[in-house]
């Protein structure tokens, strides 16, 4: 569940992110060390289960809630291995812990959990192991396809999927009985119903969204944009691109009238507004029940899951919104046992329980095709078996997306550019070239050969 609520620090400070990219275009041309002996860079999948017997002592940093009973079960099941668990607090807190101890030359831990937006930035410095020597390659099928796409990038396997979030539109039924709106399949029915519950009760709002970049990416994801596309050391950069213009274009008719709320998300206004039917909808990743069932009790009965709205009706694509993995840092003394823990906590039964029972939802293909995890009905949701819908989200997300190598940087100076669009219900296709001009001078900065078209 690694959107919940203190998992949501948006962005990394510019200095901190550029201090990381900076080094990491120093770092391309020449492999970074990494510790443990010959033995272990060579160690097959075979060997995997001798060096979990062998046992040691690793470090694993991560903010998601369900790591102290993962980190206990494992150690249960391996008593001669030792997991120092770190909780890092959330995604912002994480990364600028990495990026310092990483900056250092130590303290870095074996194992840590990071976004999938965020993997390029350390991936393209060769700060992480390539876990293909470990035979992870084999666990492909394990993991859907969107997630794996997400880890297996710049000829390497870097991480293994924890979570996923495919996006779906829940909504309040009882909001929507009391003003007669109808749960749209597309995009075009999805304004008509803003705009018919907003002219009823211009207290409430179908939409809430105060400029969010992990939501704006998402959202050009899913409208088949491909706005950053990185090859080594050379990006390209069009936040113009068909898909882009498509989800801006649409996404204007709800921001310059004036139709979409503007709660800051995660606050506890927004909580508040999700409960007393403020906010009607939200579309966003497959993790928010385990977040409405802790945060809004209130909701509890009230809320529903759909398909996510489509621009046709007959064509259903999807995106993924949040979501992370964990890798095995460069820097780690004992990368072997590191991807062994790893291997265990993202592929074995008896973790992946555990995580699905503090809310987490699954990449794991054996879970998401599980006819227990399909058909188990939530109270929350009124009896809805909401992993339907889920599951079939992640079905349709559509492939391709790439993050830039610095995403958080792009994140941390959103506000100040698309974010300027909401604020002032104007124009967000200027928002978007304002936000690509940032980046287009960032990289460049950071010594990358930077295209826009």
């Amino acid at each position: 569940m690694s959107a919940a609520p203190r998992h949501r620090a948006r962005a990394i400070a510019a200095l901190a992110v550029g201090a990381l990219v900076s080094v990491s275009l120093a770092a391309c041309s020449s492999s970074s060390s990494s510790g443990g002996s010959t033995a272990d860079a060579s160690a097959g999948a075979s060997a995997l289960d001798a060096v979990l017997e062998a046992g040691g002592e690793i470090t694993y940093w991560t903010w998601t809630p369900s790591a102290k009973d993962q980190v206990a079960a494992f150690e249960k099941a391996y008593p001669n291995v030792t997991v120092n668990l770190v909780d890092t607090g959330g995604a912002a807190d994480n990364n600028t812990k990495l990026q310092n101890a990483i900056k250092a030359g130590s303290g870095a831990p074996d194992v840590v959990q990071i976004e999938y937006q965020s993997l390029p930035q350390f991936v393209l410095p060769g700060y992480l192991t390539d876990l293909t020597q470990y035979g992870f390659g084999d666990l492909e099928s394990n993991f859907s396809a969107s997630t794996w796409g997400a880890v297996s990038q710049s000829d390497g396997i870097w991480a293994l999927p924890q979570d996923s979030g495919p996006m779906v539109m829940f909504y309040n039924k009882t909001v929507f009985d009391t003003y007669g709106l109808t749960v749209p399949t597309t995009w075009d029915e999805y304004i008509a119903q803003a705009k018919k519950l907003h002219d009823a009760d211009p207290t409430k709002y179908f939409a809430n969204d105060p400029g969010d970049a992990g939501y704006t990416t998402s959202m050009i994801w899913q409208a088949g944009g491909t706005p950053f596309v990185s090859e080594g050391e050379t990006v390209t950069i069009n936040l113009q691109d068909a898909g882009s213009t498509k989800w801006a274009d649409m996404w204007n008719q709800l921001n310059e009238p004036g139709l979409l709320g503007s709660i800051p998300g995660w606050s506890d206004q927004w909580f508040q507004a999700l409960g007393d039917g403020t906010i009607a909808t939200l579309v966003t990743g497959g993790w928010m029940p385990g977040v409405l069932e802790a945060s809004v009790p209130t909701g509890s009965g009230q809320w529903r899951v759909a398909p996510m709205p489509t621009y046709d009706a007959n064509d259903l694509v999807t995106a993924e919104n949040g979501g992370s993995s964990e890798a095995v840092v460069k820097q780690s003394a004992n990368p072997a046992l590191a991807a062994a823990f790893l291997r265990w906590l993202n592929s074995d039964e008896a973790s992946i329980s555990v995580f699905l029972a503090s809310g987490g939802f699954p990449a794991t293909t054996a879970d998401l095709e599980s006819a227990e995890f399909l058909g188990k009905e939530s109270e929350y949701f009124g009896g809805q078996k909401i992993n339907e819908v889920i599951v079939d989200s992640s079905k349709h997300v559509v492939s391709g997306w790439q993050y830039l190598p610095w995403q958080s940087y792009a994140n941390s100076v959103f506000s100040d550019t698309v974010g300027q669009s909401f604020l002032n219900h104007t124009d967000i296709n200027e928002g978007l070239k304002a936000w690509q001009e940032q980046n287009v001078s960032y990289g460049e900065e950071q010594g990358f050969t930077v295209k826009t078209s």
